[in-house]
């Protein structure tokens, strides 16, 4: 690691002047390194503006003060209900050939289902004050959670690149003098200036975002409803394997969120009641996707009979596309709304770079010394020539990301819901919030290693790429990595963590 336990104390975020926070005072700028002197006076400026300087560090129960528990409706409702999930649901017609009651009935399930575990993660941000990857030192361990953490640094990227790419492809549909790179770029811009302001700024335009996504899926609806019906081709039955397939992509796409739905609830009262919390993201989340995933699924299967959403949707390959040639016959009503669905992408870009940021500081105490609005900055170069590339392909691309996070975020959210449940008792008393950053108070980490290990080594049989299907999936199941992974890290990360404890004692 290149330092000490007692260097990673010492010098950890709760205690760097350059997080931001109170622990500055006192301290003289000439004491400190040039960087951080830099660091620190763009961080005063900025926080005079109502910019957000926190670092990672837990929030207090005295700090956590906002009772607007419907905020954690409005930010989740918001995130999804655009066209990326529109775009999630058209994968079952356009790339797994299922037929639309096929593609719905498996909507319909996946959601019920999935929903639930990002919600139920929302209630760690008011309960602890801890940002999604802090929490996961509770159970992965201080040294062993840089695994989560920069797995999800990856993660959140990718989600970026899938919803820029959209974003872009949307844009460009509605002019020539537009096209994929220009719109991403625009995109990127506008995702960047919403995170940087932080998570106040987050939440304020989270209230707002969904109500443009929201008019246009009901002009699609009315312009388009009519060919939703009787004219969609029927299409082969659907095999076993393409609807597990496809249910492991939106289970995917749903279950990812739970890597960042406590970073929106950490300023929330802790007095407030799980079971509102609970309730509030999963609604979000719930008729969100459901509608969004539906609405997706229903005009793509239509798209092979109507010759212009055809040419729009290009193979499959535009979703913006389909998007703008559904609404077409409103004219420059239509195209307006099409504009607007695009420019409102940034209500899924925003959470998903602000966790990208906090998750990159949870890495190492040298990541975590680097205030939260350069890594957004940090993204946005990232972000912006990825998805030019990913943009040619994009439903090779779109799956893939899809798959691989939700193997992976599907390991993480069973243990750490073991942990709470089995070896924390839902008891939010047995997190001492003065361990984050105390690596010999936290676990060993071991247990939750050995875990994900097995689990990874389950999924890589059961799971089907493109660029790899294993042998299992290849038998016949479709892919089934998901499942078979979030069932094996539950079974056994029990066990392993009880050998944990019995050696170390924590």
């Amino acid at each position: 690691m290149g330092l000490s336990v007692e260097d990673e104390k010492t010098s950890s975020a709760a205690d760097e002047p350059a997080n931001g926070h109170d622990h500055q005072v006192g301290i003289e700028k000439t004491t400190l390194p040039r960087t951080q002197r830099w660091f620190k006076t763009t961080t005063d400026f900025l926080a005079r503006w109502g910019i957000e300087t926190n670092g990672i560090d837990p929030v207090r129960p005295e700090d956590r003060k906002d009772t607007r528990l419907y905020q954690m409706f409005f930010v989740w409702f918001s995130a999804n209900v655009n066209i990326l999930s529109f775009g999630t649901g058209t994968a079952g017609p356009a790339f797994f050939g299922l037929r639309l009651r096929d593609s719905l009935l498996t909507l319909l399930v996946v959601d019920l289902i999935c929903c639930a575990i990002p919600a139920y993660f929302a209630v760690f941000g008011p309960k602890l004050g801890m940002r999604s990857m802090v929490l996961a030192r509770y159970s992965w361990g201080y040294y062993g959670s840089i695994i989560p953490s920069a797995f999800t640094v990856f993660s959140m990227q990718g989600f970026l690149i899938l919803n820029c790419i959209i974003g872009g492809q949307t844009l460009a549909s509605v002019s020539d003098r537009l096209n994929d790179t220009l719109g991403i770029v625009i995109i990127g811009i506008i995702s960047l200036v919403v995170t940087f302001f932080g998570y106040k700024v987050i939440h304020w335009y989270e209230t707002v975002a969904w109500i443009p996504a929201v008019i246009a899926f009901i002009v699609m609806l009315g312009i388009g409803g009519k060919h939703l019906g009787s004219n969609i081709p029927p299409g082969p039955p659907a095999s076993a394997a393409s609807i597990l397939s496809y249910a492991t992509t939106v289970g995917s796409s749903v279950i990812s969120w739970c890597m960042m739905t406590p970073d929106y609830g950490v300023y929330h009262t802790s007095k407030a009641s799980s079971t509102r919390v609970f309730l509030y993201s999963y609604a979000g989340f719930l008729t969100a996707s459901l509608v969004a995933h539906m609405l997706g699924a229903a005009f793509a299967a239509a798209a092979p009979a109507v010759p212009s959403w055809e040419a729009g949707f290009d193979n499959g390959n535009s979703v913006g596309g389909l998007v703008e040639a559904v609404l077409s016959p409103a004219g420059g009503f239509g195209k307006f709304l099409t504009v607007l669905i695009a420019l409102f992408i940034p209500s899924a870009c925003a959470p998903t770079m602000y966790t990208f940021a906090s998750s990159f500081m949870t890495i190492h105490v040298w990541f975590a010394r680097v205030p939260r609005y350069v890594y957004t900055v940090v993204s946005e170069a990232i972000l912006i020539p990825v998805a030019i590339v990913g943009a040619v392909h994009f439903y090779d691309t779109f799956v893939d990301i899809l798959n691989v996070i939700g193997y992976w975020s599907t390991i993480f959210a069973a243990i750490i819901i073991v942990e709470h449940l089995v070896f924390r008792k839902n008891d939010w008393a047995r997190y001492d919030l003065s361990h984050w950053c105390k690596p010999r108070e936290l676990p060993l980490g071991l247990a939750a290693i050995m875990a994900f290990l097995c689990a990874c080594g389950i999924i890589v049989p059961c799971m089907a790429q493109v660029w790899y299907t294993g042998p299992i999936a290849n038998a016949g199941t479709g892919d089934i990595g998901i499942i078979v992974g979030f069932v094996l890290a539950a079974v056994v990360y029990p066990a392993f963590r009880v050998v944990e404890q019995w050696s170390c004692g924590r």
